[in-house]
């Protein structure tokens, strides 16, 4: 972790779970933080624990999916700091329901801040990354980035938008010749409180698919914030994180779209007993 002393780094939705765990691993790495949140309370937590290591930190209420407001965080970072080395977007919110049961302000909710508030956050800071001359920006996807299930149509649409948008980026900054390295991060099953936090079509809770999360999410949140910056650090294009992501990984590229049908069965079956309006078996 040495690798990030003195290295100023932004991380969004930095109150809680990875969010927080990239800050805390980059305060024991000798980092400057500036990190923000909608979360008032779980952001000075963060903060706290990240001084109490001894680094430098500049916390800053910020919804990512407001762009003026993104904007004005960058221009306050660079205010305090002088430069960005590492932006880390990070925020996201999960949200459960089919196509049919959802409506538009529901998708509309996760498209802006999954995808549109990695975008801001990347437009902002862009500038100030190339001119650090050593500027690494890394965007969160998901391992639902790698491929679709049911009842994640939104989450699914925004993480592969997130996919697309970092590696066409990515491929700008190579053809450009700009001193910023781009990473997508696409984590499995990290044991957060993003599914439990979750918002649901008609307020149902897919109370099966929730129960499987808790006990196939192996990987902590600490664990998976070294992994992705052991990946940054190394400048990888895909930074996949967990056991869970690897294997899908390989299991969607070996198949191909054929993945579809046995998920449909087993999402089938973990759902047939919600109140989402999918029927039993």
């Amino acid at each position: 972790m040495s690798y990030y002393t003195d290295k100023v780094a932004v991380i969004t939705g930095a109150g809680a779970g990875m969010g927080r765990s990239l800050a805390i691993e980059l305060a024991r790495g000798g980092a400057q933080l500036a990190i923000c949140d909608v979360d008032a309370v779980g952001l000075a937590e963060t903060a706290e624990r990240c001084v109490e290591l001894g680094a430098p930190v500049e916390q800053r209420i910020v919804d990512v999916a407001e762009r003026e407001s993104m904007l004005a965080f960058a221009d306050h970072v660079v205010a305090c700091y002088g430069v960005v080395h590492y932006v880390f977007n990070n925020a996201g919110v999960a949200f459960f329901g089919t196509v049919e049961c959802s409506d538009f302000k529901d998708i509309e909710r996760v498209m802006d801040i999954n995808f549109w508030g990695v975008v801001n956050g990347t437009k902002a800071f862009m500038p100030h990354l190339i001119a650090s001359g050593d500027g690494h920006l890394v965007n969160t996807s998901s391992v639902f980035g790698l491929f679709g299930v049911p009842t994640q149509n939104a989450y699914n649409a925004a993480k592969f938008a997130v996919r697309g948008f970092t590696e066409s980026l990515r491929q700008e900054m190579l053809v450009s010749g700009a001193p910023v390295t781009v990473s997508c991060v696409h984590p499995g099953g990290i044991r957060t409180d993003i599914a439990k936090n979750s918002t649901a079509a008609d307020g149902h809770r897919p109370e099966g698919v929730l129960a499987l999360f808790d006990k196939i999410a192996v990987t902590s949140a600490n664990r998976a914030a070294r992994q992705i910056l052991e990946g940054a650090r190394r400048g990888e294009a895909k930074i996949l994180v967990g056991p869970d992501a690897k294997v899908m990984d390989f299991a969607v590229r070996i198949l191909g779209s054929s993945y579809q049908r046995p998920l449909a069965v087993i999402a089938k079956y973990l759902l047939r007993t919600d109140a989402d309006g999918i029927a039993a078996t």
